[in-house]
């Protein structure tokens, strides 16, 4: 059984990892389907944060002046990862991020397996139209009233994955590895796996 992982979201300046930089880490880690744990903090990214970010986070330039650079913040956020799974919507992105600034401050390899809800998502609803998370939402009766704020993404992403984590369970797909080759099947394959067993 997976009975441990933490729940990932960042807000960050654009989407490359090279060229952008993080302005908001949120995490909880979840033990027993309870979260026990949690990680919140700004992140100044020592660049300007472009108009069209902060319209779509809500973050301003103004908020992050005072927050402590990535610099700062990676060690204490690695030690509250420890070398639990990652779970995250868009998994490569929060990854990559991670794993990038790690390199890049602390000249470290970022070695955290993750699992990504979209990919599980495609393979869980592949009816669904849209598995952005907002879409994933609506179709579960999930509420997320602030998103693209990091903490709010990362509980609605946990109540995604605790939805997804029930149907796996069921149809015998419990444990860490399991979750992961599941998520790397055909998707045909993959939804047979589960739905001809529920």
């Amino acid at each position: 059984m997976l009975n441990e992982y933490i729940v990932l979201d960042l807000e960050t300046t654009g989407l490359s990892k090279h060229r952008h930089q993080i302005t908001e880490i949120a995490a909880v880690k979840v033990k027993n389907n309870k979260i026990k744990d949690e990680f919140h903090t700004l992140v100044n990214p020592c660049t300007p944060i472009p108009s069209f970010i902060t319209r779509l986070t809500g973050i301003t330039n103004e908020m992050v002046q005072s927050a402590p650079k990535a610099g700062k913040v990676l060690p204490h956020f690695l030690n509250f990862l420890e070398d639990n799974v990652i779970v995250a919507h868009c998994a490569t992105f929060d990854h990559g991020f991670i794993s990038a600034n790690t390199a890049r401050h602390m000249n470290k390899i970022f070695n955290n397996e993750k699992i990504c809800t979209r990919k599980l998502a495609t393979r869980l609803l592949p009816q669904l139209p849209s598995k952005k998370l907002s879409a994933i939402c609506e179709h579960l009766n999930v509420q997320n009233q602030r998103a693209h704020r990091a903490m709010t993404d990362v509980l609605a992403t946990n109540e995604v994955f605790s939805n997804f984590l029930n149907t796996l369970n069921k149809a015998e797909i419990k444990t860490k590895e399991e979750i992961l080759k599941f998520e790397s099947m055909p998707v045909p394959k993959a939804y047979r796996l589960v739905y001809n067993k529920l």
